[in-house]
């Protein structure tokens, strides 16, 4: 099949596959990349691109895996280490409690002395500084530790934070999902048949995620079509990923930092052939704390239809890895101001993607437990006070 007749393909909304991808991917100029990623992107959002009002909670940075690309990880006792206590992590969210905030998003180290019940606890007194919050926390590889450290099968632990508050998991953790590449960027870590599965038993319980793929470092394209294809494949099954993040590797401070980065043009390629390739995922995010703000704003001419949110210079994963942005945050009118810029109309967006168009919706719509589809859930008002999600 020609680059022509796969364009042509896409242009009916029809799927690809593999041998289709890579030969889009290798050979396609980038012009026609961006012109399919935008159609595909206006198939599912229309004129719209989405961002929330969030800020990021990492407890620790302290970590019992050794992954060779990440800049953020340290050892007890090791310069840079930061270990919060609760009543410092339930600091943080005081400081937020009157802000417009809709979600904390939280993410850290895979701390060797914390478990579930530890996790749990704190999910319980954030809700109850910011009942209305929606929590987005852990990653795969944080979950699979933590439930396993407290002995409990994966739907026990994730009904347990579940029934503490928590109402969505972010996509970390995925990196890439050959096996042998895995072994050699992330050793120890969870596999991504573990990954996949956490994120397959999490959907059918109701919660929905995110999902992210790491490129740049030493995967190949072939990799990345793996990598995207595994993740479709699980969506026909759920229906219970939200968004797909394509996380650029970032080279300062870690084990790989001899490989430099790759190019704005391959980041360009790889977020236009992630809208291509995951015609089942509902949103492609930019997460311009990754990117810088520039690139961020071209990337939504090439499928993307999601910056995240405003942060609030409360993430340093990607500042300590050499990101431009050392404290990152967006105000709404800068972000309206890059949405204009690309033609589209930004809107305001819960953890969920319901629309929130400057107000808070008291009724969030959840995926089912027992379908994966959509359905209003009642006001977190009329809910029982012991359970808070």
């Amino acid at each position: 099949m020609t680059i022509e007749q796969i364009a042509e393909k896409l242009s009916r909304g029809e799927r690809i596959d593999a041998t289709e991808a890579k030969l889009l991917w290798e050979k396609a100029p980038l012009w026609l990349l961006a012109r399919l990623a935008t159609e595909a992107k206006v198939r599912k959002s229309g004129d719209k691109v989405f961002y929330n009002k969030n800020f990021h909670l990492e407890p620790t940075n302290i970590c019992l895996f050794e992954c060779r690309f990440c800049s953020y990880r340290r050892c007890k006792g090791e310069a840079g280490a930061w270990d919060y206590s609760m009543e410092e992590v339930l600091e943080q969210v005081e400081k937020r409690k009157t802000s417009s905030a809709t979600e904390v998003h939280i993410v850290g180290g895979v701390h060797p002395d914390r478990d579930l019940y530890y996790y749990a606890e704190m999910i319980r007194r954030i809700k109850t500084i910011m009942p209305e919050v929606c929590v987005k926390a852990f990653t795969a590889v944080e979950l699979h530790y933590m439930i396993r450290k407290a002995g409990l099968t994966i739907e026990e632990g994730l009904q347990l934070l579940k029934e503490a508050g928590m109402e969505s998991i972010p996509g970390g953790g995925a990196e890439i999902f050959d096996e042998r590449v895995r072994a050699e960027i992330c050793p120890g870590k969870c596999s991504s048949a573990e990954w996949l599965d956490m994120h397959e038993r999490a959907h059918k319980l109701g919660f929905d995620s995110n999902a992210t793929m790491l490129y740049g470092h030493i995967e190949n394209i072939d990799h990345r079509i793996d990598h995207l294809l595994r993740l479709r494949d699980l969506q026909d099954r759920t229906g219970g990923f939200n968004a797909f993040i394509p996380l650029k590797f970032r080279s300062a401070n870690n084990g790989l930092t001899e490989l430099g980065e790759t190019s704005v043009v391959d980041d360009l390629r790889t977020l236009a052939m992630s809208r291509l390739i995951l015609d089942n995922v509902p949103h492609i995010k930019a997460y311009w704390v990754m990117y810088g703000k520039e690139v961020a704003e071209m990337a939504l001419s090439f499928g993307a239809d999601d910056i995240d949110g405003t942060i609030e210079d409360s993430t340093k994963i990607y500042s300590m890895a050499g990101a431009a942005d050392e404290r990152p945050r967006l105000t709404i009118g800068e972000i309206e101001k890059m949405c204009a810029s690309a033609g589209y109309k930004a809107v305001e967006r819960d953890t969920h993607y319901n629309e929130l168009n400057g107000k808070r919706k008291t009724e969030p719509t959840m995926r089912s437990e027992s379908r994966g589809c959509l359905h209003t859930m009642p006001s977190r008002k009329e809910e029982k006070p012991a359970k808070q999600d």
